[in-house]
């Protein structure tokens, strides 16, 4: 059996939102809260790290990075973004695509860093 080609993702996360996850079984993302039309999956660990560790502890009291696979044929409508430097990248996905996102999340979203 072929397998679908997938394309792994980090992202940076607090408490609440490592919660919500939980909550979902380790298999989507949360719905976007009002104030956050866009979600932001990473396409470098080392970024990850440096958002959870940088900014979620200080701000949350702890920082935890995710990683997780989606098909990657889906995640071509979504153009990778260089949001500073080169290895800082990311991809931009409207709120409102967020569940056609989760459907194409290939097994488990796991917690890969903690940082408190």
């Amino acid at each position: 059996m072929a397998t679908t080609p997938t394309t792994t993702l980090w992202r940076p996360i607090g408490p609440e939102e490592l919660a919500l996850v939980r909550e979902l079984h380790w298999r989507a993302w949360p719905p976007r809260l009002p104030e956050q039309p866009i979600f932001y999956p990473v396409l470098n660990e080392d970024y990850a790290i440096r958002i959870a560790r940088d900014w979620n502890v200080p701000r949350d009291g702890a920082g935890f990075v995710t990683r997780f696979e989606v098909e990657s044929a889906f995640l071509s409508r979504y153009p990778v973004r260089q949001a500073g430097g080169e290895t800082i990248l990311e991809l931009w996905v409207p709120a409102e695509e967020l569940d056609a996102f989760n459907a194409h999340i290939v097994g488990e979203i796991r917690v890969v860093h903690e940082f408190r």
